[in-house]
């Protein structure tokens, strides 16, 4: 039986259907598969990552699909890690993005992996980096990342994307309401779709004037940043697609210095996500469930009657989950 170190080599050597059990054992938590992860990061960075985001409704997925299409005829090679909501009853997602990109199932330059958020806030599952990096070792040079549409909150894309495209679309409310914060601060395209849709005109008028008027923050030490290029599609017929590929292609082509940069944010933000991550899963462990409480269930209970306040208690959790030991790793033993 093969290991998630052997599903690493093998996906390293191109090896699709190893590289998707591979995710399969990331997603799962399957012992060994973060080590193997770590062991394949090396072979990773040459993919250029592109994060599509925006609100339920506006098009992602039929704009995404579009955009496959149009470098699938430039005989590139394309990733895509869709995420969808999970149940909060049942954990289950519907996963319906691979539905919506069915003409591309059978196509073996295309490679579509669906996961389900399993809780995460952000728009993006806790997986969601692990997928893009197997996907990037395995060599693709290509990788759209779909969040889950959540609104304001959706900025954690900026976390693992090289370029990142924030979605609108007219008859949805007030469009320029929904980008006022983080959305608009992270985009590097922002588009307009369904551009055949009365009020396209006047949501384009609206963001135009926007980013005319909108102060652009600039990263600590940094320039300020530009305007994110606006552009306007309609993703079920593929109108604007085109000039969307080329906005993309202009951010491809950014200086080396400052694709460094931006890596190196990436970098910090990932993990400053993963300690909280690794914080959160000893501090669950922790409570414990009702059946089987952990040694700070006591806590808990403290708090729910009032004898303790919640920010003793979390101060008190916190200190005692980051002594969780860190896993060493010696990534050429793993796969070598």
């Amino acid at each position: 039986m093969s290991t998630p170190a052997d599903r690493a080599r093998a996906a390293i050597g191109g090896d699709l259907r190893a590289a998707a059990r591979l995710m399969r054992d990331l997603d799962d938590g399957v012992p060994g598969a973060r080590e193997a992860l770590a062991a394949l990061y090396g072979r990773t960075g040459a993919a250029f990552v592109v994060g599509v985001t925006g609100a339920p409704g506006v098009g992602k997925s039929t704009l995404v699909d579009q955009l496959v299409a149009v470098y699938r005829a430039t005989g590139a090679k394309v990733g895509v890690v869709a995420v969808d909501p999970s149940s909060p009853f049942s954990g289950g997602a519907l996963l319906g993005d691979r539905v919506r990109m069915q003409r591309h199932a059978t196509d073996d330059g295309v490679f579509i992996r669906s996961l389900a958020t399993r809780g995460q806030l952000g728009g993006l599952s806790r997986s969601t980096a692990a997928a893009v990096a197997v996907l990037d070792a395995a060599g693709f040079p290509l990788i759209f990342v779909e969040t889950v549409g959540v609104g304001q909150a959706e900025i954690d894309v900026a976390r693992m994307a090289d370029a990142v495209v924030v979605v609108t679309a007219p008859g949805l409310g007030d469009g320029v309401q929904a980008l006022k914060a983080g959305l608009l601060e992270i985009a590097d395209v922002l588009v307009v779709n369904k551009g055949d849709r009365e009020g396209a005109e006047a949501a384009l008028r609206d963001l135009t004037t926007m980013l005319q008027i909108a102060e652009r923050h600039a990263w600590p030490g940094e320039a300020p940043r530009a305007a994110p290029t606006l552009v306007r599609t309609v993703a079920a017929t593929g109108e604007g697609t085109a000039e969307l590929v080329r906005a993309l292609e202009a951010a491809r082509a950014a200086p080396a210095a400052e694709r460094a940069r931006r890596r190196r944010r990436q970098a910090a933000s990932q993990v400053v996500a993963i300690v909280s991550e690794i914080t959160q899963d000893a501090a669950l462990a922790a409570i414990g469930g009702d059946e089987t409480p952990g040694p700070f269930a006591p806590t808990i209970d403290a708090v729910a009657a009032r004898t303790l306040d919640p920010w003793s208690a979390a101060e008190r959790l916190a200190a005692a989950a980051t002594q969780t030991p860190v896993i060493a790793t010696n990534s050429a033993e793993v796969i070598k």
